[in-house]
């Protein structure tokens, strides 16, 4: 444990020259005790000497100069495992990698509040629906996918249709079976006469229904050991009614939506490193390259909880949605995805233009690509 430091200095004299106590250090550094063992624990800041017998955390005063550095980028508010690489570098180099966060973080602070521009929009769009009258729209769409340039298997499937758009990523030795099952159960969907209130239940029914089959699509167990491989599918699917969209999500492909504002990623992946970015422990930039990257949180695979993110959007002519699986937005960063949606004469053409990136990019992974664009009835497609 650490000793309790009351009035004083507190300082601790050894051979090797004068030390502080971790309250002294606490106040000379602005950082607390607490901060202090967390760092020592991470291997961040690491006392100059503990006492044997107490415990006793010791700092020399030489290494204030880094703590005050640890202390200002967390008032910066780098995640610790990024701080730990700035401080082993020459201060040139420190330098070149605070200035590359902060760039990210404005770029990241420019994503949020064009979010909450979309958010403000979206709702006051709730707000004026029963008072205004609903424009008729119809619905063109295109869907393309691509095995990629490395994958042996093709496991990606995708839909689209005037009422129905959606995307999903298999995975295990019969993803492609998995894949292809969870649109298949969607796409009665298209056919059916539904009104807005009834979207979300007959979409979230009908993913229930293939999350229930996907076990039916796994290989047999091994006769030796019993086992079987993880089969199963992410699914990001909307469904339309007049001006009302329902968006059902598992996994981490993805929507995003093209209006005036700007292209809004309106899915949150279900991922093992997406949490780990949320919890502040991973960066963005990290997680990319992480190598639990691909392991999902969420899926259709009959084995775990059924826990689909719902939401339900009011549409406007003019707005492109995008539907993707993760094989696209692992190679193509959004600015280049927009550019494309903002360009594309249709969304025949955008999709072809996304895939045609993806294999420029190496396309490491299958990619399915789902395009829908709005327009008022009447207006010639």
């Amino acid at each position: 444990m650490d000793g309790r430091v009351s009035g004083g200095v507190g300082n601790a004299s050894y051979g090797d020259g004068e030390l502080l106590t971790i309250g002294a250090f606490a106040r000379a550094s602005r950082l607390s005790p607490k901060a202090l063992r967390l760092y020592d624990e991470l291997g961040l800041l690491t006392p100059e000497r503990v006492d044997p017998r107490s415990g006793y955390r010791h700092y020399a005063p030489a290494q204030l100069e880094r703590a005050r550095l640890v202390a200002w980028l967390r008032r910066l508010g780098m995640p610790l495992a990024r701080i730990r690489e700035v401080c082993e570098l020459t201060p040139d180099a420190a330098a070149s990698a605070v200035a590359a966060y902060w760039a990210q973080v404005e770029a990241d602070t420019a994503a949020r509040r064009d979010l909450a521009a979309f958010l403000v929009d979206q709702l006051s769009r709730k707000d004026t629906v029963m008072t205004e009258p609903a424009t008729p729209l119809t619905m063109r769409c295109a869907a393309l996918t691509d095995q990629g340039l490395v994958r042996p298997a093709h496991q990606d499937a995708a839909y689209a249709g005037p009422r129905l758009l959606a995307v999903a990523d298999g995975y295990g030795p019969s993803g492609d079976l998995a894949a292809t099952a969870a649109i298949e159960a969607l796409k009665d969907l298209e056919h059916q006469d539904l009104t807005s209130a009834d979207l979300l239940t007959a979409l979230e029914e009908a993913a229930r229904r293939a999350h229930r089959a996907a076990p039916s699509v796994a290989p047999p167990a091994d006769e030796a050991t019993g086992s079987t491989l993880a089969t199963g599918s992410t699914l990001t699917a909307l469904l339309r009614s007049g001006t009302q969209l329902a968006l059902l999500h598992v996994g981490d492909s993805r929507a995003y939506v093209l209006r005036d504002s700007g292209l809004f990623r309106i899915t949150h992946d279900h991922s093992v490193v997406q949490s780990l970015v949320d919890e502040g422990r991973l960066t963005p930039e990290e997680a990319s390259s992480h190598p639990q990257r691909a392991l999902l949180l969420r899926s259709l695979d009959g084995a775990t909880a059924f826990a689909p993110d719902l939401q339900l959007l009011e549409a406007r002519p003019g707005e492109r949605y995008l539907l993707c699986t993760d094989g696209l937005t692992s190679v193509v960063p959004p600015e280049t995805i927009q550019d494309v949606l903002t360009a594309a004469a249709d969304p025949d053409r955008a999709v072809r233009e996304l895939i045609r990136l993806a294999r420029e990019a190496g396309a490491p992974d299958n990619v399915a690509c789902v395009v829908g664009e709005l327009a008022g009835a009447g207006v010639a497609a």
